[in-house]
């Protein structure tokens, strides 16, 4: 293995272990490969190093399941070798699974620049009745198309709904010249984990001048002087389309935000959806269709930043009307 593609097997050790993707998604055929070629532990050292052991692991960690997990795996990876054992990956071991398991986590999104995004998220897919407290793939989609497209975002007020734990507008508001980003939700408890989570990015960062505020937003009660008040150009919105039950309040509150012109502009609208059940996701374009509001496919590729399952069906789609 040459010494770039032993960079890059690493570094995409690293970057799925932060993003707690699946085990197996991790590259261990190329890992098998280098360790029976080379018989030595040495790139096993250096996963360690870059990621159990990494600063941003001891300060922000994934879940104790998954690193125990992860740990187990590279230990059999080890033994693989008739090497002495490694101590510091026994060591590592050994204090997860004496530590007792949370609710919460750190997932950690590594950007292109270089920077690094660890939100708090729930272990738990669903939690205190949301969904709200996890990253979708759909938001990993949005992320990577906003990374593309930050011109798009250039001197705007761009208005996020469903923003759950914060992950495509702290990136958005860290890469884009925008004028004021609006996080939204309203559960109380994904309001206040979102809070958190960009407190600790977009108050105190240098690299962000735009304002930035987080706004309760019930979308079947929200009143027309809450959406006169936001004046929002763009808005933008992954992963809300998956509960036939708030289609129709979604739709009637996209209709009212489009409406509300900004400059005499109506605002651009883009929604990302993972379409986990092709009926839900007619209903909400139908739903579209008889509101007045049209749309079209955004069908433009966009490049891998994050690691998740790209056989899922994600469509990108931008609302006017």
């Amino acid at each position: 293995m040459s010494h770039e593609t032993r960079k890059e097997v690493i570094h995409t050790f690293q970057v799925n272990f932060f993003a707690m993707s699946r085990l197996n998604a991790f590259p261990w055929d190329s890992l098998d490969g280098e360790i029976m070629t080379t018989t030595t532990s040495d790139i096993i050292t250096e996963i360690l190093q870059k990621t159990c052991l990494h600063p941003i692991c001891l300060k922000n960690p994934p879940s104790l399941k998954y690193r125990r997990r992860f740990l187990t795996e590279l230990i059999k990876r080890h033994e693989m070798l008739a090497a002495e054992p490694l101590d510091a990956l026994y060591e590592a071991l050994g204090e997860v699974m004496c530590a007792q398991e949370e609710d919460m986590c750190y997932k950690t999104y590594l950007l292109p620049t270089g920077d690094a995004v660890s939100l708090a998220e729930n272990v738990a897919l669903i939690s205190q009745g949301t969904t709200g407290l996890v990253t979708w793939e759909a938001a990993l989609y949005l992320t990577e198309w906003a990374l593309e497209n930050t011109h798009i975002f250039k001197n705007k007020t761009v208005l996020e709904l469903g923003s759950g734990v914060g992950l495509t507008g702290i990136v958005v508001c860290l890469s884009s010249s925008l004028t004021k980003y609006i996080f939204s939700d309203c559960h109380q408890t994904v309001l206040q984990r979102l809070k958190d989570n960009i407190t600790n990015y977009l108050t105190n960062s240098d690299s962000s001048r735009a304002s930035v505020c987080v706004e309760e937003l019930d979308w079947e009660n929200v009143s027309d002087e809450q959406l006169q008040r936001i004046q929002a150009n763009t808005i933008i919105a992954a992963d809300v389309v998956y509960d036939p039950d708030v289609i129709a309040c979604l739709v009637r509150l996209l209709s009212r935000l489009l409406n509300c012109k900004v400059q005499e502009e109506h605002p651009d609208v883009y929604i990302a959806s993972t379409v986990r059940n092709p009926q839900t996701y007619d209903c909400f374009k139908k739903e579209l269709e008889m509101a007045g509001l049209r749309h079209v496919v955004m069908k433009d590729s966009v490049a891998q930043v994050f690691p998740y399952n790209r056989a899922t069906t994600i469509e990108m789609i931008q609302i006017y009307v």
